[in-house]
């Protein structure tokens, strides 16, 4: 066997390497971004999902709940009133269109925010 026939023998090989390598980290890859899917499990999007969580967050600046990310409670009052004027935005874009348990639970959330934040600034609005 001369130098050119070992020579593509080699070449041969470390192609094949190569494609099992690439083969192993696409393989890799994707079981990483599964685990990483499987970590996140996002919940199912509906309506009271999505008012509960702007519910949450108008909380939250309240000063009412500690922030998830640095579990610091703060205040932010211009903030919760946006968001709050939001959830009354919803409610009467989705009127006539809510099951009565969501207009109820809008209803409620509603209520409970606005008088928490009458009672921070003492406005009769």
């Amino acid at each position: 066997m001369g130098d050119e026939d070992k020579k593509k023998v080699d070449e041969s090989y470390k192609t094949g390497v190569e494609r099992e390598k690439q083969k192993t980290e696409g393989a890799s890859a994707a079981s990483g971004e599964a685990q990483r899917a499987e970590e996140f499990a996002a919940p199912e999007p509906s309506f009271p999902f999505f008012i509960t969580t702007l519910a949450m967050q108008a909380t939250i600046a309240l000063g009412d709940a500690q922030n998830p990310a640095d579990g610091k409670k703060e205040e932010s009052l211009p903030q919760a009133k946006f968001l709050i004027d939001t959830l009354g935005m919803l409610q009467e874009k989705t009127k006539n269109n809510l099951t009565s348990e969501e207009n109820s639970m809008l209803e409620g959330i509603l209520y409970e925010l606005r008088m928490r934040y009458v009672q921070k600034t003492g406005d009769k609005k």
